[in-house]
């Protein structure tokens, strides 16, 4: 998310060993409910939990806030998981170094997108230290019932807490002492808050974007089940948090094949061989701007960097998977054909010729 001259926000998130859970972070009192729980799912009270260590903008030597900080008068519905990609996965793992990364990103979030202030409300880094984004973050979140605005997720920005996790991890793990952190960070959040384990997301769960990075984000259930832990929960299953899947150019497969049968149900002129190549790309780009889905505000720069134009993700999926199985004609049916053929299970639908998002979901997982 957060975007810095040579800051890699991908790297961050993915390490090491699985925090324990009650032994990392003391356990307190019984705490509030899930102030929003996903549909169907119950909601059961969380286990208060003593803050962890979190080092605040003015320790970290922040500049003051160039605009208002807006404060939401409700709870955030989702924590979500970033990773700063940039500079790449430093083996500094010093208070010291972390506290230049908070700098670095503010600096490059205010002078170089014009933002107001760093665009995360909490920074972990890859030594395990924690530490205050943007600016009063950090004091709304011990009220428990608002939470400070900040700029990491497009579109939903009024919902969510955003954490940058240095490092890039698309394609390496995260350190344990970053794991740790984040274990009890996500946990005393979600205590404060009484918020649904379903929902700790990952960025490219709003946004068509890589971030958290294909490992950091792989391993958000094991999140879920160490938060649950912690807080001396159940966590939810990970066939209980159905998600769209990230595709993008050079995949191959059923996905893009059905994507593909999708595409040409809406209008568009592509291929079905199962290949997304330039004339998908460029589909979903279109199909994007026609709907004018909001470009995603990851922070960090080597999303900015990387043309994600006409990736298929969260945001884009929506549009393609109608309800009625008739809309689209044959493209359509040969879509739900195309994934199923490639499951080894297959999905069950809503009866009724009703297609919902979930049965979407579940016949792309």
């Amino acid at each position: 998310m957060a975007a810095l001259p040579g800051f890699d926000r991908r790297a961050l998130l993915r390490g090491g060993a699985a925090a324990t859970a009650a032994g990392a972070i003391g356990l307190t009192t019984t705490g509030t409910a899930h102030a929003a729980a996903s549909p169907g799912r119950t909601r059961t009270s969380h286990a208060r939990i003593a803050e962890p260590r979190i080092y605040s903008t003015e320790e970290w030597g922040a500049r003051p806030a160039s605009g208002e900080i807006v404060v939401e008068d409700h709870k955030p519905t989702f924590i979500v998981v970033h990773h700063t990609a940039e500079p790449g996965n430093s083996e500094d793992y010093s208070l010291e170094h972390a506290m230049k990364i908070c700098r670095d990103i503010q600096n490059h979030h205010m002078d170089g997108n014009g933002w107001s202030d760093s665009g995360q409300q909490f920074t972990n880094s890859r030594g395990g230290f924690r530490l205050e984004g943007r600016h009063k973050s950090l004091s709304v979140v011990r009220g428990g019932t608002q939470h400070v605005q900040g700029a990491n997720v497009g579109g939903h920005n009024s919902e969510v807490i955003g954490i940058e996790n240095e490092g890039l991890y698309t394609d390496v793990d995260v350190p344990a002492a970053l794991w740790s952190s984040l274990v009890q960070l996500v946990a005393w959040i979600a205590s404060q808050y009484g918020t649904d384990l379903a929902n700790i997301k990952g960025h490219r769960d709003f946004n068509s974007t890589e971030c958290p990075g294909d490992v950091l984000y792989g391993r958000l259930q094991e999140l879920r089940d160490a938060v649950g832990g912690v807080l001396g929960v159940s966590s939810p299953s990970s066939d209980d948090v159905l998600a769209w899947p990230l595709l993008k150019p050079g995949a191959v497969g059923a996905d893009v094949r059905a994507a593909q049968h999708l595409l040409r149900g809406v209008g568009f002129k592509v291929p079905t061989d199962g290949v997304f190549g330039t004339e998908t790309r460029r589909a979903v780009a279109e199909l994007a701007a026609r709907n004018g889905v909001e470009r995603h505000t990851c922070s960090a720069a080597y999303h900015c960097r990387t043309d994600e134009t006409g990736y298929l993700g969260s945001d884009i999926w929506p549009l393609l998977t109608s309800s009625s199985r008739t809309t689209g004609g044959e493209e359509t049916e040969d879509a739900i054909a195309t994934l199923q053929r490639s499951r080894r299970r297959r999905a069950k639908l809503s009866s009724g010729g009703k297609l919902t998002q979930s049965d979407w979901k579940r016949l792309l997982s």
